[in-house]
């Protein structure tokens, strides 16, 4: 850990953008985080993009905009080490005053859906791909970064490119030191296809750790860009001619002997492998409002543009919204290729484990694997925009049976809200409210 001497903590949970609500306390306080005494509304992580409560919502005005507790999750405290006094944080869930899960906190909605599979003696193994660009958004416009080395400003992308690594060293350096200390470890970094993007792969591990790992990655990825006077954003996409920022998922699931249950130890993998790939593809269309949850997020989600956009799955196709991987078929996963780096990782995990949990238990069939390019295929499509999203996740049961019942109220109240919102805002300057929330 850093040896910089804290003063202060910080507690937080995670509204249904992914964005951390939360406080500042001095650290002899931190014995509060064991008595149920640090509170927060209920309503705090029922906010839109704007931070304003939600018109109607019955968490505000309906309940009398009552309180609940937050208390730590099982992760450790960690520094904010690229902070001048380096607070300890400490990442919290919420609970109502019965000591209930409050199923309106995404994450209480993933640890639910994660049940469902311990209770089969499963364990889900997951991990996200994490996509980004460092900006320079000063003065009203949004423009690739200065190189540190060169001082002159990115004129273009350098796919994989180990000079962009060696040119950035300094904050992508920061940037995994500061995961390390939050207990994040990495896979790999590589240099995007966009000028300034770079994407970060995170290590498998329990899934409700490994969302965690990806909401604090973004957090963290964003205090050491704006320490170098740079804004790092997952914006889904922040030029409209350049590729979006995705989050791609893997996961596994082992058994009770830890073997992995997708695994026939041949190439196509078992048929609990097909048949949660049948559940995510029977839900995947409904929940494009959880892979897509702003207007940016469609400018991604664009035919060609290295993001998917029909609902298919295939071996080892980069083209399609679901891959399978090859490779050590002891190590067969599912790669869900559709969320966009704006996404609440929590709502994605849920979204994502809940439908092939649903698959396994019902043995939905998946459809026949496609072969070569998606884009030219004639298939069905996710939601084309907000609004069709927003709607479609309204009337699918089978959203129903994934995520509780006032999250999809909650979740619901605000994407309708925000969409009013950004109608009321130029398109030319929608960027600048996405550009350091998400």
């Amino acid at each position: 850990m850093s040896k910089v001497s804290a003063k202060t903590i910080q507690v937080a949970v995670a509204d249904l953008n992914g964005i951390l609500r939360g406080k500042i306390l001095p650290i002899k306080n931190v014995k509060k985080l064991k008595t149920k005494s640090i509170r927060l509304p209920l309503s705090a992580l029922n906010v839109d993009l704007f931070g304003e409560d939600i018109e109607n919502s019955p968490l505000v005005f309906e309940s009398g905009d009552t309180d609940g507790y937050i208390t730590p999750t099982e992760r450790q405290p960690f520094k904010l080490t690229w902070l001048e006094k380096a607070p300890v944080f400490h990442p919290c869930w919420m609970f109502t005053d019965d000591g209930k899960s409050f199923l309106g906190d995404a994450r209480h909605s993933l640890a639910k859906t994660l049940k469902g599979y311990r209770e089969k003696g499963w364990t889900v193994t997951a991990a996200t791909e994490m996509e980004f660009y460092l900006v320079n958004a000063e003065h009203g416009s949004l423009k690739p970064p200065i190189n540190p080395k060169t001082n002159t400003q990115l004129v273009s992308a350098d796919v994989l490119s180990t000079q962009d690594l060696n040119h950035f060293e300094v904050i992508l350096n920061e940037i995994q030191e500061a995961c390390i200390e939050a207990g994040i470890n990495f896979e790999s970094i590589t240099s995007e296809s966009g000028c300034g993007q770079f994407e970060v792969t995170l290590k498998h591990r329990n899934a409700l750790l490994a969302a965690d790992d990806a909401l604090l990655f973004k957090v963290i990825t964003k205090g050491v860009a704006l320490k170098h006077r740079l804004t790092a954003t997952f914006m889904a996409k922040p030029y409209l001619d350049q590729p979006g920022n995705g989050m791609h998922m893997h996961f596994s699931i082992l058994d009770n002997e830890r073997q992995n249950i997708f695994s026939n130890d041949g190439d196509a993998g078992s048929n609990i492998l097909k048949y949660a790939v049948g559940g995510c593809i029977l839900a995947m269309k409904a929940s494009t409002l959880i892979f897509a949850p702003f207007e940016n997020s469609y400018e991604r989600l664009t035919p060609k543009a290295h993001a998917p956009t029909g609902i298919s799955w295939a071996y080892e196709n980069r083209t399609a919204a679901i891959r399978i991987p090859m490779g050590n078929p002891l190590s067969k996963r599912i790669e869900h290729r559709v969320a966009g780096g704006d996404t609440n990782p929590y709502l994605v995990f849920t979204a994502v484990l809940g439908a092939a949990l649903q698959g396994i238990e019902k043995k939905i069939d998946a459809p026949k694997p496609i072969q070569g390019d998606a884009y030219s295929l004639k298939l069905p499509q996710l939601a084309q925009n907000l609004s069709s999203a927003i709607d479609l996740f309204q009337n699918e049961d089978l959203i129903k049976q994934i995520f509780p019942e006032n999250l999809v109220t909650n979740l619901l109240l605000t994407k309708k809200q925000e969409l009013k919102q950004f109608d009321k805002i130029n398109s030319a300057d929608k960027w600048k409210y996405y550009i350091n929330s998400v």
